[in-house]
């Protein structure tokens, strides 16, 4: 009799449980769109990661800042980067205005962050590498009118990337530094063809640059870089900034930031949270 009881109970437990279990529903947590562009400058599609802020509405005329992320795929730095703008986001918070958040998926990031070498070692190594100008171009000539097409956006763009991604963010802001008004860069990989990005002096160095400009640049304790000519990565990152610093125009503002905790692979978090804070600074009440 004991048995029996227990077994009617076993099975009343079970099928109250399994009808609680039926009650429970579950919906996808969505992050962003996906979506692919097809580029004529690269002759490939490319895949956008593209994240809405809060309130964002298609139909009102409220217009947002936009951030393009290199690296900017699901499994690299999308999730991370939109998580950081949405915490600051918070009213609470408010450090940083909300902003549509545009991930470039990679294809290859060798071919696409790099410009030529004359280093014979990292041509081997590199097979793909020193087509920076043609991303460059789709950056500016395809993605950047595409986005601006389909959402509300206003005049603020920026730009982030780390290591090559860093390297072709520091190639833009010498070569065409009006495409982004603030630059996010994070352990540049200068050492490229034996640091030979030192030597351009580009518009932005020049008195005649009137654009305003906000200029992050942030590095780890990281080290040689993967060089044939010895390079270290935080001597490299901070002789980029005294170069900017040297600049004629009175319309940079250019922050260095050394994060001996950080190195290679963990800078980037820390780095973006860093440079949302300096680029953003909150206005001094005046009493």
């Amino acid at each position: 009799m004991k048995k029996t009881i227990c077994s009617i109970v076993l099975l009343l437990m079970f099928h109250i449980a399994s009808a609680q279990n039926n009650t429970v529903t579950a919906k996808p947590f969505i992050l962003g769109n996906i979506e692919t562009i097809k580029s004529v400058t690269l002759s490939e599609n490319r895949t956008l990661n593209i994240y809405l802020p809060e309130g964002y509405n298609p139909k009102d005329s409220t217009k947002y800042p936009v951030v393009y992320l290199l690296d900017g795929s699901a499994d690299e730095d999308f999730i991370q980067v939109v998580g950081l703008y949405h915490y600051n986001n918070f009213p609470w918070i408010n450090r940083v205005p909300k902003s549509i958040i545009v991930g470039i998926a990679n294809v290859d990031r060798k071919r696409d962050f790099t410009y030529p070498t004359n280093i014979k070692s990292d041509q081997k190594t590199y097979t793909t590498s020193g087509h920076s100008d043609k991303f460059i171009a789709f950056i500016e000539k395809e993605l950047q009118p595409y986005i601006e097409k389909r959402y509300h956006t206003n005049s603020s763009r920026t730009i982030i990337g780390q290591s090559l991604g860093g390297l072709v963010a520091t190639e833009i802001l010498l070569k065409k530094p009006k495409l982004f008004n603030s630059y996010i860069i994070i352990s540049p990989s200068l050492w490229w063809d034996n640091g030979s990005l030192f030597g351009l002096n580009g518009d932005i160095l020049d008195k005649s640059f009137t654009d305003e400009t906000k200029i992050y640049i942030g590095v780890g304790k990281e080290g040689l870089a993967p060089s044939e000519a010895p390079h270290v990565m935080e001597v490299d990152a901070n002789l980029l900034a005294e170069k900017i610093k040297g600049t004629k125009s009175e319309n940079l503002k250019v922050y260095f930031d050394y994060l001996p905790s950080e190195d290679h692979a963990t800078v980037t978090h820390q780095a973006v949270f860093n440079a949302l804070r300096l680029l953003n600074p909150k206005p001094t009440n005046i009493k």
